[in-house]
């Protein structure tokens, strides 16, 4: 099997166990059918879909490497992990030798990281899904260690330079990641208690700020649960195993709506 057609398994394993739970799998899940499926539609300029596909996953893994390297040294904990990580996905010996490589390759003070990511950039084109997922995995990895060091955060804030993604942009990416791991780690949770921490959280979730209209609010509302319906989902090649997160996504979108509803109307 070649290395291409592992990409999508190996991004949504990734970030789903970087990100502490089924949501970022999900999303990498997302990330390989939007891939597959979007990306042998757009030629010309752009690189072919095999090409395409290995591009993203050699810099996907040598940013991943600069980020984990970025605050002095891989920790052994974050070493661990990635070990966990790559028997989680079941590597072949190759498949995980050309991860590791890459991993340990983009720890070096000397990668171009701008080279790397104009390159992932003339393979992605416009599409914008795809960029936002490549930011959304770097977030989850910078926070592996459940903080953003000041060293990471100044990485984050280059890779955006390079790829022309607006500070107001990458907010909104971070804050959603940031989100879900909250949510997973039960610091958010179905009950929802009435402190001030959920309610932001709940604005997170559905990425709108506090003080939106009602409209916006339920605009945000109905995108979101419209993307993550879990037949709509399954339909553009999502696995039927697959379908209890989908289903757990919806739930959290629903509740969080739920909450913010609640909270406006006892004003």
């Amino acid at each position: 099997m070649k290395l291409e057609q592992w990409t999508g398994k190996i991004i949504g394993g990734f970030l789903g166990l970087l990100s502490g739970g089924p949501v970022g799998l999900l999303i990498g899940l997302l990330l390989g059918n939007v891939f597959d499926h979007v990306n042998g539609r757009f030629r010309g300029e752009q690189t072919s879909h095999a090409e395409g596909q290995n591009i993203f996953f050699r810099v996907t893994f040598l940013v991943m490497g600069q980020m984990a390297k970025s605050d002095g040294r891989v920790t052994e904990k974050e070493i661990q992990q990635a070990r966990f990580v790559m028997d989680q996905m079941g590597l072949n010996e190759t498949q995980r030798r050309a991860a590791i490589e890459l991993f340990t390759e983009g720890k070096s003070p000397h990668l171009d990281l701008e080279h790397e990511i104009q390159q992932l950039m003339r393979s992605v084109g416009r599409r914008g899904s795809l960029i936002q997922m490549f930011l959304e995995i770097q977030v989850s990895v910078a926070y592996a260690d459940g903080e953003l060091s000041l060293q990471e955060k100044h990485l984050l804030d280059r890779v955006c330079r390079i790829m022309g993604i607006s500070a107001l942009q990458f907010e909104y990416i971070h804050a959603r990641v940031r989100a879900s791991q909250e949510q997973f780690r039960g610091q958010f949770n179905q009950s929802f208690s009435r402190s001030a921490d959920e309610l932001k959280l709940a604005y997170q979730i559905l990425g709108v700020k506090p003080d939106c209209s009602d409209t916006a609010l339920k605009r945000a509302y109905r995108k979101l649960m419209s993307e993550h319906h879990p037949d709509k989902l399954v339909a553009k090649g999502l696995p039927e195993e697959m379908m209890q997160m989908a289903k757990e996504k919806t739930q959290e979108i629903q509740t969080a709506y739920d909450k913010i509803k609640k909270h406006r109307k006892a004003q």
